[in-house]
C-alpha cells in the first residue's frame, strides 16, 4: 500500500508542476486575469490581472494520478475513488462556471448565491444516491463519533439532509479561506496528509491514493500559488477542494471528523457569520476590521506570509487532534 501511496503522491506532484508551466501562460494569453473585491485589503489591488483558474493545474494531476494508481482497484470493482472524483469535478466545474462569469463580467462577481447554493445541493444529494445505488450506504447508517470511538445509527432519509448540510457547508468555507496568496493549498495540506495516515493505519488503499494525489497536487500547486502567487486556485480550485474533503470524510465514513479537522475552514466561516450578523443588528458596526478573518489579521498588519504560516500551523495542529480523535476505531 506505501508503494501506491508515493507513486499517487509522485506522478501527482510531477504532472502539476509541469502544468504549471503549460497553463499558467496559457491563462495569460487568455487574459483569465483576476478581477479583486472592491472592498478588499488595498494592498491586494496590485493582484488585479493576476491569473486565475489555476486549479486546473492541480486536479489534472490528481486526476491522472488516482486514475492511474487506483487502476488496478478499479478493475477489482472497487470504485470508491472515481466516485470520489467525479464529486470534486462536479463543484470544480461549478466553480468554474463561477468563475467563467467573473472573468465575463470583468469583475469580482460570478454566479450568484442562490445558483451556487442549489448547484451544490444538487450535486450533495446526487453524491449521496449515487453512494447508496452503489450499495455503501445501506437503509440505515451509522455514524462513526470522533474521540469517544462509538457509533449512532441513522436513517438514510435523515443521511441525505445531514451529507448535503456537511458537504454545503464545507465546501463553500473551503473556498472562502482561498483569500490570499497559497492559504486555500496550505491549510489543506494537513488536511489530506491526515487522511493518508488514516487510510494507511485502516488499510483503505482507495482513500490512501486520493489524499497522497491531492498532498502531491497541492504541494506541486504552491511552487507557483505561494506568495507572491503567479497564479489563483479560483473558484475552480478552491471547491474541487472543498468536494474531494468531503468525499473522502463520507466515503470513509468519518464525516464527523470535519468539525476539527476543518477547524480553520469553518473559523473562516463564522468570522464572516459573526460579522455579517453583527453588522445587520447594530445597522453598521463590525466585530472584524474584514471577514473572513485573514483579512481581519492582514488589516492588522499581518503579511500575506504570516497569515499563511499561522493558519497553517493551526490546521496541522487541529490535523495531530483528530488524527488521535479516530485512529483506536478499528483497535
Amino acid at each position: 500500500m506505501i508503494i501506491q501511496i508515493l507513486l499517487s503522491f509522485i506522478i501527482s506532484l510531477g504532472i502539476t508542476i509541469v502544468m504549471g508551466f503549460v497553463v499558467i501562460p496559457a491563462l495569460r494569453r487568455m487574459k483569465a486575469g483576476q478581477s479583486i473585491q472592491e472592498d478588499g485589503p488595498v494592498w491586494h489591488n496590485k493582484k488585479q490581472g493576476t491569473p486565475t483558474m489555476g486549479g486546473i493545474i492541480f486536479i489534472t494531476g490528481i486526476i491522472v494520478a488516482s486514475l492511474i494508481v487506483g487502476f488496478t482497484e478499479m478493475r477489482e470493482g472497487n470504485y470508491s475513488h472515481f466516485f470520489v472524483l467525479v464529486f470534486a469535478l462536479i463543484f470544480a466545474m461549478i466553480g468554474f462556471l463561477d468563475d467563467y462569469e467573473k472573468l465575463k463580467k470583468k469583475q469580482n462577481l460570478g454566479l450568484t448565491a442562490k445558483q451556487k447554493f442549489a448547484l451544490q445541493i444538487l450535486a450533495a444529494t446526487a453524491f449521496v444516491l449515487i453512494m447508496q445505488f452503489s450499495e455503501h450506504f445501506t437503509t440505515n447508517i451509522d455514524i462513526y463519533v470522533p474521540f469517544i470511538n462509538t457509533t449512532f445509527t441513522m436513517p438514510v432519509f435523515l443521511y441525505y439532509i445531514f451529507a448535503a448540510f456537511v458537504i454545503v457547508g464545507t465546501v463553500n468555507s473551503v473556498n472562502l479561506t482561498d483569500g490570499t496568496d497559497g492559504l486555500s493549498s496550505g491549510v489543506t495540506l494537513p488536511v489530506s496528509v491526515t487522511f493518508i495516515v488514516i487510510a494507511f493505519i485502516w488499510n483503505d488503499v482507495v482513500s490512501g491514493i486520493i489524499a497522497a494525489a491531492i498532498t502531491g497536487g497541492l504541494i506541486g500547486f504552491l511552487v507557483f500559488n505561494f506568495y507572491p502567487a503567479k497564479v489563483f486556485m479560483g473558484d475552480t480550485g478552491s471547491l474541487f477542494l472543498g468536494g474531494a474533503v468531503c468525499a473522502l470524510a463520507i466515503t470513509m465514513d468519518i464525516p464527523l471528523i470535519l468539525i476539527t479537522l476543518g477547524f480553520v475552514y469553518f473559523i473562516e466561516t463564522l468570522s464572516v457569520i459573526i460579522q455579517v450578523s453583527y453588522f445587520k443588528i447594530t445597522k453598521g458596526k463590525r466585530v472584524f476590521k474584514m471577514a473572513p478573518l485573514h483579512h481581519h489579521f492582514e488589516m492588522c498588519g499581518w503579511s500575506e506570509y504570516k497569515v499563511f504560516i499561522v493558519f497553517t500551523s493551526v490546521s496541522v495542529l487541529f490535523a495531530i487532534i483528530s488524527y488521535f480523535g479516530v485512529y483506536q476505531r478499528y483497535w
